[in-house]
């Protein structure tokens, strides 16, 4: 009897775990299309342009898809990889916008191996641009700050804005799947090791997102 309870309770688990592991595929597999079918538009508006700008556009998206289908297979990726996806990501944003944005990244990681659940930022960094303020008399600015130290990793992302925008409408843009899918992808993936926080000001808005990576 208690030989089967012991069998009964592994198999739970078992069942269990490939449930987790069904639905994460599932949720990485509504980030990918989302990004493409952005990534597609942002190729679409700028094929009648020099041809030097629709190359440039094709290299960045061709990387991140590759980046996408390849290298994110796994629950967790190499920082260094995520860092360098995150990089060519804003780059590439940057190319849509107009030339009067200023992004500043900023980051600092202490010295180690870690690794990280791939395209958990991308959510939290596209909305970020798509709500950024489009002043003509000063300037608009994405910062991006990253910080990881003993294990911690910090997260923090914040936008110029026009006007007061009701945080629900930032939260959940286009339906809200990105961050209901960020969210139920740290539920399941950092339980009770991560901090999610949004903040609205009636010129800025920003995210922040606590790991605690080991």
């Amino acid at each position: 009897m208690i030989a089967d309870r012991v069998y009964s309770q592994q198999q739970l688990a078992l069942l269990e775990k490939e449930r987790i592991k069904h639905e994460l595929d599932f949720l990485k597999a509504q980030i990918n299309p989302h990004a493409l079918f952005n990534s597609l538009n942002s190729i679409y508006g700028h094929i009648d342009k020099q041809n030097q700008t629709a190359r440039n556009i094709l290299l960045k998206f061709s990387g991140l898809l590759r980046y996408q289908l390849y290298d994110c297979s796994e629950d967790k990726i190499s920082l260094e990889k995520e860092m360098e996806y995150m990089r060519n990501y804003v780059s590439f944003q940057q190319i849509r916008k107009e030339e009067n944005l200023i992004v500043d990244t900023d980051i600092n990681i202490d010295e180690g191996s870690y690794s990280i659940a791939p395209l958990l930022l991308v959510v939290l960094i596209e909305n970020a641009f798509k709500f950024v303020s489009n002043f003509t008399d000063k300037d608009n600015k994405i910062d991006i700050k990253i910080n990881v130290k003993e294990n911690l990793f910090a997260f923090y992302v914040s936008n110029t804005t026009e006007h007061r925008q009701a945080l629900s409408a930032i939260l959940n843009p286009g339906g809200g799947i990105g961050i209901v899918n960020l969210k139920r992808r740290l539920e399941l993936l950092y339980s009770d090791k991560y901090e999610l926080g949004f903040k609205q000001e009636p010129d800025f808005y920003e995210a922040t997102l606590k790991l605690q990576l080991a």
